[in-house]
């Protein structure tokens, strides 16, 4: 039993969504976007393109006629630019959190968008907020986690860079009841 009409026409697949999120990213570039430009950004020859506008305007996603320019519709113009924004989250997450390189970055973040939910990817935000604005074992504590990645727990390391940490920070000593010891670090 397919689903009815309406409710088709709200599914977009991952290919849709990649398509509605280059059309975003050229018109950022450049005053029109146009099919050939499409075709060169998603590596697709142009009937392909032109296969997927009809496609895509039929569900109102896109304005398109025939040998003229594309635009967005309000509706695809949303559901671009949170493409867009999944996009640049996971991609910097990759590149700037786990060190990925920036091609591979790039291409597993395309993969990645489509499948997160809005909760995941706002956890993803808040993660990376949290790295650059409360760090908790040091400035360099993604250092440690790239040299763990590499080579593993190593129990010793993982001391030392806590004591490191715990030298870095001013703050007065209690005891583990909670009592103040009166002790300032310098």
């Amino acid at each position: 039993m397919t689903a009815p009409k309406a409710k088709q026409k709200n599914i977009l697949t991952p290919v849709m969504e990649d398509y509605l999120e280059a059309i975003y990213d050229i018109g950022l570039e450049k005053k029109v976007v146009r099919v050939r430009d499409i075709a060169e950004k998603m590596s697709v020859r142009m009937p392909t393109v032109t296969s997927m506008l009809k496609n895509l305007s039929g569900r109102e996603l896109v304005e398109y006629e025939k040998y003229e320019h594309v635009e967005l519709s309000a509706r695809g113009k949303k559901v671009a630019k949170e493409m867009h924004r999944r996009h640049r989250v996971l991609r910097s997450f990759l590149i700037d959190i786990l060190k990925i390189d920036h091609r591979t970055a790039d291409d597993q973040a395309c993969k990645m968008e489509h499948a997160l939910s809005s909760v995941t990817l706002d956890r993803f935000v808040d993660f990376m907020s949290f790295i650059h604005e409360c760090p908790r074992a040091g400035e360099n504590w993604l250092e440690h986690f790239d040299e763990f990645r590499k080579h593993g727990h190593q129990p010793g390391t993982c001391r030392a860079n806590l004591d490191a940490f715990a030298c870095e920070l001013p703050f007065q000593a209690q005891s583990e009841t909670g009592e103040d010891r009166g002790v300032e670090a310098e």
